[in-house]
Order: structure tokens, then C-alpha cells, then sequence
């Protein structure tokens, strides 16, 4: 079997740390790395299973091997799902590696808030000892917007925390780990009371700008807004709104809507908000836990059991 990996970049690491994982993990397969795109035309007439962040319908037309396409992305709304289809294509997405590192992000981020670190390092740059006022993460209530592999993953660990968790997502029968689930429609009862807000979803017709002028009014006037998940689930200017008029606590974002962030931007330069540049998703091992999924898809394919493809899409 001949595995190809395309040229991508992501959160500054390429392809070639993924290929030589992928070399290791599969010694009886050829695995090759494209530098260039004449490398990936030529890759693409005899490989068996690609993997990157995107095959074009013209790349699809020569890849007359290709049985298996192994986005690096969690998301896939990139892709022309149809042409995949058409061409007998199955495709696998990387839902699921981010659990651990954007869960950690999530805990991280409210700790911040909870103990005051931002006002911390403020005084330390002014070398002012005074003290102020923290709060305490234990038998607080967050409500967790979407219960997919990170929504999940940020439950569990702040239920170490001893806090109570309430989730919302599509299918609410679905239940989750959290003390209560909610549907979308729901979401003011589930931010109702709750001092973390966080936003773990996709981004859909159903969730674009679902966090509006109305929810930051049913939101508590102390509660802190976690978003990891996309910029425009956010209406922006009403966020701003929130926060200039102490109608929620503050907000922890790594993404935003204009984004990147422009610098004359109200958000920058208020004290109870955290900014990231769209880096939670970063990890040193991003690409170790792609290529298990990987491994996992591969053996299931040599077996001829494509209909159970794990993150199988199409």
C-alpha cells in the first residue's frame, strides 16, 4: 500500500515530522512526503491513501488509486465532500485530537479569570504589592456549549475541579458527561446561572451568532465567556457591549470574528479579556495522535472494513 502525505502546515510544524511518524508506524507500506506540487501530481496517480488538509476535484481525477483521504483537520467544510463521493473516496476527518490540549486550554483559561493572574502580572510589572479579591473554581457551575471530543474531554477534567457541569448540544437524548444537557434552543437556561460560559461547538447555520445580545442579558453579570470554538458563534459587537458595561465578567478567546483580530480593535484593550491568536489547537503532538487515527483507518481498510472508518465522513 502506498500512503502519500501532502504539503501542509499547521500551527507552524509541516509535513515532514507526520511523514516519518507515518514511516515508522507502517515499515511494510511506502510512505512518501510531496515538497512541491509536481511531487504531489506525481504521488497522487499511484497512492492508495493521502493525508493533509485538502484534495481538489482536478486532484481526484488523476489519484485513480485512491481509496482513503486522511483530512489533518477536524473540520471538512473545506472539501467538496460531493466530488469525494462521486470518485468512491471514502474520508476520514481528526476529530478528537484536540480533546487533550484544548481541554487543558479551557481549565487554564478560567483559572486565569477565577485567580486574577492578569491583574497578578499587571502589579508585578508596576512592582505594587496589594492585594485583591479571587474566586474559587470548586462548586461552580459552567455550561459547556457543544459535546463533541473537546466539550467531552473539558467536562471531565473539571469535574476533578468539583464544579458543576451542564452541556448543550444538537441531540440532548444523547446525554453527555455533564449533569444536565440542553438542546440549542435551550441555551438561556443553560447559561442561566452559570459563572463559565464555554464554547466548544461547530460552526453551523444553528450556531452562528447563537451567543447574542439576549444571552449576555440572561448571562450572570459575573460569569466568564470561554470561546475555542469559532468566532462568529459570537456576535462581536455585542460582546464588546457585555464587557464595556459589566454585563459579564470577562472572556478568554482564541478565536474571533473579524479574524485575525484588527489592532485598533475595542478587545485588545480591556483588562478582562484574554486574547490568544487562534493557538489553543496548538501541540507538540498533534501529529503522533493524527497518525494513531491513521493506523487504526489503514488497518480497518487492508481488512476491507471501510463502512467502519473511524471519523468517517464520507
Amino acid at each position: 500500500m502506498e500512503i502519500l502525505v501532502i504539503r501542509q502546515k499547521i500551527h507552524g510544524m509541516d509535513g515532514s515530522g507526520y511523514a516519518e511518524l507515518l514511516s515508522e508506524t507502517f515499515p511494510e507500506h511506502t510512505v512518501r512526503e510531496a515538497t512541491t506540487p509536481a511531487e504531489e501530481q506525481e504521488g497522487l496517480r499511484t497512492a492508495d491513501v493521502v493525508t493533509g488538509f485538502e484534495l481538489s476535484p482536478a486532484d481526484l481525477e488523476i489519484a485513480e488509486n485512491l481509496k482513503l483521504f486522511g483530512c489533518v483537520f477536524a473540520g471538512t467544510g473545506h472539501l467538496d465532500l460531493e466530488a469525494f463521493e462521486e470518485h468512491g473516496v471514502a474520508v476520514t476527518n481528526a476529530s478528537g485530537v484536540h480533546g487533550p490540549n484544548i481541554s487543558e486550554y479551557i481549565v487554564g483559561a478560567m483559572i486565569h479569570h477565577a485567580k486574577r493572574f492578569g491583574r497578578a502580572r499587571r502589579q508585578q510589572e508596576r512592582r505594587e504589592w496589594r492585594s485583591y479579591k479571587t474566586r474559587d473554581l470548586y462548586g461552580s457551575r459552567v455550561a459547556i456549549v457543544g459535546m463533541g471530543a473537546i466539550g467531552t474531554a473539558a467536562a471531565e477534567r473539571l469535574d476533578a475541579f468539583g464544579m458543576e457541569t451542564v452541556g448543550v448540544r444538537y441531540t440532548p437524548e444523547k446525554g453527555g458527561p455533564t449533569e444536565e444537557v440542553y438542546g440549542f434552543e435551550e441555551i438561556h437556561e443553560a447559561v442561566d446561572g452559570a459563572e463559565y460560559v464555554v464554547l466548544a461547538c461547530p460552526l453551523t447555520d444553528a450556531t452562528e451568532g447563537l451567543i447574542d445580545e439576549d444571552v449576555f442579558q440572561t448571562m450572570h453579570t459575573d460569569a466568564i465567556l470561554v470561546n475555542i470554538a469559532r468566532g462568529p458563534v459570537v456576535d462581536t459587537e455585542a460582546l464588546v457591549d457585555a464587557l464595556r458595561w459589566n454585563r459579564i465578567g470577562g472572556a478568554a478567546l482564541d478565536v474571533f470574528d473579524p479574524e485575525p483580530l484588527p489592532e485598533d480593535h475595542a478587545l485588545w484593550g480591556m483588562d478582562n479579556v484574554t486574547i490568544t491568536p487562534h493557538n489553543a489547537g496548538y501541540s507538540p503532538e498533534y501529529f503522533e495522535r493524527r497518525s494513531a487515527i491513521l493506523e487504526r483507518n489503514i488497518d480497518r481498510l487492508r481488512e476491507g472494513e471501510l463502512d467502519d472508518l473511524e471519523n468517517r465522513v464520507v
